[in-house]
């Protein structure tokens, strides 16, 4: 009997689950008029997750949009947005102030070499992201985690050709300066010009931490409840959603619902950031490199993803709009693994 395309792809969820790395995952497609989600392990139907940095997505559309309307240019200055108090000193780099230089476009592409306050390690050695998964669950403020990453040094000049680093701390100015713009807060933008124009059901910022909505993220073995942070990161991780949400959102911010499509060519200038990721302005790529894809029969993807193993990407090669979690801190890159496989099944 021949499988149905539906129950390829629910199999390969349910190959997921093996409660060791996978707990609970939920995918959802769509490649024309084809359109499918699927659930398996401890996710139920619709299940609302953490998408972590694939907030950044919603982050970029409203800048996007920001732009259409001519209220800013990529090419801004961020101090012509931003309070004297968070620019100074902002990015000092061998001992050369930059701070004044750095535009909207630097922190959308991640080549301001501003450092990561998330992911980077402070002057005790350890990294934000390190007290989180050794079970410090902690608030942060816009303000702490720019002092964070002004307490680091930078990683290079802003523009620096070729150069590129990821960096939360690049997002977090952004979401100030869409708040600063419009006079409303991040989460006031998302819900009118994102979660309420696209009708999004079950897609939030998250700001309240005793919030249990969301699926609780793992780390290897372990729930990870890390409640309080996920309050904190804002325009750089906060949202939540659910696959079937983040389907019509990664479709609209693709095809021109959100700001004009033209852009989408335009945001496609690609520096590498971390292996096999590169960063666009605003958006990330997802592309093998030839020798662990000697036949080209993986695609790539363009799109973003998240910490939490969520992921929302469009895929020109297959036309195909996809988008999950593993809700995996340690190995999301077995979301990616999902990915491919869902895309070479239809």
């Amino acid at each position: 009997m021949m499988k149905t395309i539906e129950t390829k792809l629910q199999s390969i969820l349910d190959k997921l689950i093996d409660n060791k790395k996978v707990f609970g995952t939920s995918f959802a497609i769509k490649k024309g008029d084809f359109v499918w989600s699927g659930n398996a392990g401890n996710f139920e139907p619709n299940q609302a997750y953490f998408i972590a940095s694939t907030t950044k997505l919603f982050t970029s559309a409203l800048i996007f949009k920001l732009r259409h309307e001519g209220k800013l240019n990529l090419e801004d200055k961020i101090s012509i947005y931003l309070k004297q108090e968070i620019i100074q000193n902002l990015h000092i780099f061998k001992r050369v102030d930059y701070s004044e230089q750095l535009t909207i476009k630097h922190l959308l592409a991640h080549t301001s070499g501003l450092p990561d306050y998330f992911q980077n390690k402070g002057k005790n050695g350890s990294s934000l992201e390190d007290e989180l998964i050794n079970g410090n669950d902690q608030f942060w403020t816009f303000e702490q985690s720019i002092e964070r990453s002004k307490a680091m040094e930078p990683l290079f000049a802003p523009g620096i050709k070729g150069k590129a680093h990821y960096s939360d701390a690049n997002y977090q100015l952004l979401g100030k300066i869409i708040a600063t713009i419009s006079g409303k807060t991040y989460a006031e933008n998302c819900r009118e010009f994102i979660i309420q124009a696209l009708d999004l059901q079950n897609t939030y910022l998250y700001q309240d931490a005793s919030d249990t909505i969301p699926k609780t993220l793992y780390y290897k073995d372990k729930p990870l409840p890390i409640h309080k942070a996920m309050t904190s990161f804002g325009a750089d991780g906060g949202i939540v959603s659910t696959s079937v949400d983040m389907l019509k959102f990664i479709e609209a911010f693709m095809t021109g619902v959100l700001f004009p499509v033209s852009y989408i060519s335009e945001i496609q200038v690609w520096n590498s950031i971390f292996f096999p990721m590169q960063a666009g302005i605003g958006i990330h790529l997802f592309k093998l490199p030839w020798y662990f894809n000697p036949f080209g029969t993986v695609p790539y993807f363009i799109g973003h993803s998240g910490l939490s193993g969520a992921l929302a990407y469009y895929c020109p090669k297959k036309e195909l709009y996809i988008v999950g979690i593993v809700n995996q801190v340690a190995y999301n890159d077995l979301s990616f693994r999902a990915m491919i496989k869902i895309a070479l099944s239809v």
